[in-house]
């Protein structure tokens, strides 16, 4: 036998609007706000300013201006409203957090593996690559690995990475002290801000 599935309470349609607009603001009385104000007196023939107002009247006036009555904040008491073009809306808020997500900084971690007995040449060259990350403004991994029995070497790996840290104040800070996980003892640096 195939079993039914009930919808919740807080199911919406996939193609429901984000805002109720005209038509669908069934609500006696709304507050009225916007931009627009004295460009809607003028089409109307009088001066209207942010207030409430019954919800009938405020359609009719959206409905002359050519433009969409939208619900901005529907938990309101009485909800806020306001006479717009909606897909002008949508598309500025659209284009608003868009913007906003592209400013949003990604933080790329760059890792830097040592073992536990690196020779100094080698701590060098990986060094200057970790300069180089910190200063394009990526943080550094950087963790010495312990293989087989080279886990009793873990004050050779603690010092390395001090070492490692001592080597970076100018160009980064670490966020913790290196601590042991597992197989790994890590640590993080993270660049210092530009001014």
């Amino acid at each position: 036998m195939a079993r039914r599935y009930s919808r919740s309470r807080n199911y919406k349609p996939k193609n429901t609007a984000e805002h109720r607009i005209n038509e669908h603001i069934k609500i006696p009385e709304v507050r009225l706000v916007g931009d627009n104000l004295d460009e809607l007196g003028e089409v109307i023939g009088q001066n209207i300013e942010s207030g409430v107002f019954r919800t009938n009247i405020v359609k009719d006036w959206a409905r002359e201006m050519g433009l969409d009555l939208v619900e901005i904040a529907p938990k309101a008491k009485p909800p806020v409203v306001k006479i717009i073009d909606y897909n002008k809306f949508l598309y500025n808020k659209k284009k608003k957090e868009k913007e906003i997500k592209n400013k949003a900084s990604k933080t790329v971690i760059k890792e830097i593996r040592f073992g536990p007995n690196t020779d100094d040449h080698d701590f060098e060259f990986k060094l200057k690559h970790a300069k180089g990350f910190l200063e394009d403004g990526a943080k550094v991994k950087a963790y010495v690995h312990f293989r087989g029995r080279t886990i009793v070497f873990k004050e050779r790996g603690e010092l390395l990475l001090l070492r490692f840290l001592k080597e970076l104040e100018d160009y980064g800070s670490a966020e913790s002290l290196p601590k042991l996980e597992g197989k790994r003892m890590i640590v993080i640096v993270s660049p210092k801000k530009k001014n």
